[in-house]
């Protein structure tokens, strides 16, 4: 049972902009604080970005001021604009919860190539 999605990744040149979606289950979604994961190849898993659900949020130094993250209740869906990308932020982009974190997706990938 798929219970995360996201897309929105590609190949994208340095300085361009991204968008990617996150749609979960009304179960996984509603209520909680969601993040945007990342992992490059060789590297361990980070949150660059994180939303509670009344639409604080919090950022990874290394994306502040280029990434916003965003969420539609009603929708059950978390975005992230990237804006600014850079070489170094290619990785597989995943969602889930902050806390209480359930099965992964399949991830997007994002390639910024320089």
């Amino acid at each position: 049972q798929v219970q995360l999605v996201e897309s929105g990744g590609g190949l994208v040149q340095a300085g361009g902009s991204l968008r990617l979606s996150c749609a979960a289950s009304g179960r996984i979604f509603s209520g909680y604080a969601m993040g945007w994961y990342r992992q490059a190849p060789g590297k361990q898993r980070e949150l660059v970005a994180r939303i509670t659900s009344d639409g604080s949020t919090n950022y990874a130094d290394s994306v502040k001021g280029r990434f916003t993250v965003s969420r539609d209740n009603d929708k059950n869906t978390m975005y992230l604009q990237m804006n600014s990308l850079k070489p170094e932020d290619t990785a597989v982009y995943y969602c889930n919860r902050v806390r209480f974190p359930v099965g992964w997706g399949q991830g997007t990938q994002v390639t910024v190539s320089s």
